[in-house]
């Protein structure tokens, strides 16, 4: 009798915290909204539209660029601009993003240009936010409504961005973990590693995998051969690790499910890339049965990444009188 009494308190404090987490999840959802600047600054959209499709259309890997920029903002104290701040112990010059977290110069041009239309109005939280998402549609994929209602951070977290940003060293358990961090789960995993179907990454991100890969005396087993070659020939071992390397091989700017197909035939340029399909892993966490399915299934793909960036879009936002709207997104109102 007293099993089953204790059993029943267990199943009804769970009951409990699932309800709780509902609830919490519904108050942010209900605190941003797709209209939110309707009034306050009717033409957003459209400013924000036209300055991104004018960085894109002077460098095609921007896109890629603003899409990272939000999704290591959100990642890091939630979705509130953090990373925008120049502070000498700010996110910017944290390991995942130094000499790589790029795009700053637009987002200024943004706000520039919103400022203009609407002073004091729009956060640069909620600009990130849909800059990302355009950047997907003027890649190719598909658009979402963008929920806003984001307010600016005041401070940066340099610890939280070296501790909490997925790496392209991690193991495929390290990365799952850091998603569920952020109340993430496996199939925003793979969904929204599938933004690098689009972009570039950096020899250091990647040059572990071509020479002596953990201690075998040649590369990666998992990755293809011809591949490897291109890439020792790119990456030589004496380089400074800064060349460059198309993320989605044979597919560069396009944003599609060609990442996947891929990842089937070793062609995953990261090893981070590549253990969703070759971890030991893969197969009992479910992520090599999803990127069997994207491969295979575009829309799937262009559908969960859309669902799956609406999730982390709405991580943890600072909304109400939280927070600021900042004036310049590089620094907190004076």
């Amino acid at each position: 009798m007293k099993r089953s009494f204790s059993s029943f308190i267990h199943l009804r404090r769970c009951f409990l915290v699932v309800m709780i987490l509902f609830a919490l999840s519904s108050v942010v959802k209900a605190q941003l909204s797709t209209d939110f600047y309707q009034q306050t600054c009717p033409n957003l959209l459209k400013i924000v539209r036209t300055e991104v499709q004018n960085a894109i259309k002077s460098e095609m890997r921007m896109a890629a660029s603003l899409l990272r920029l939000h999704f290591h903002d959100c990642f890091v104290n939630g979705c509130d601009a953090s990373i925008l701040l120049d502070l000498p112990d700010g996110e910017k010059s944290a390991f995942p993003n130094v000499n790589s977290a790029r795009g700053f110069e637009v987002i200024d041009a943004i706000k520039s240009s919103v400022e203009s239309a609407c002073s004091g109005v729009v956060s640069c939280a909620d600009i990130l936010t849909i800059a990302a998402r355009d950047s997907v549609v003027l890649s190719g994929g598909n658009s979402w409504k963008v929920l806003l209602g984001r307010r600016d951070g005041l401070v940066a977290n340099q610890t939280g961005a070296n501790v909490g940003l997925p790496s392209p060293f991690d193991t495929l358990d390290v990365i799952i973990s850091k998603f569920a961090n952020v109340s993430l789960n496996v199939t925003d995993v793979v969904a929204l590693s599938g933004a690098h179907t689009i972009g570039l990454a950096r020899c250091a991100t990647f040059s572990n995998r071509l020479f002596n890969f953990q201690g075998t005396g040649g590369p990666d087993s998992t990755l293809d051969s011809s591949m490897a070659t291109d890439l020792q020939n790119l990456c030589p071992v004496t380089s400074d690790g800064n060349n460059t390397a198309v993320l989605d091989r044979n597919s560069t700017d396009l944003f599609d499910n060609h990442y996947f197909q891929n990842l089937l035939t070793g062609k995953g340029l990261l090893s981070s890339d590549q253990l969703l399909i070759s971890s030991d892993l893969a197969d009992t966490t479910s992520t090599k049965s999803l990127v069997q399915s994207y491969s295979s299934n575009s829309n799937l793909f262009l559908t969960d990444f859309a669902n799956s960036m609406i999730k982390m879009g709405s991580i943890s936002p600072l909304t109400g009188s939280a927070g600021e709207i900042r004036k310049n997104c590089r620094v907190v109102n004076s």
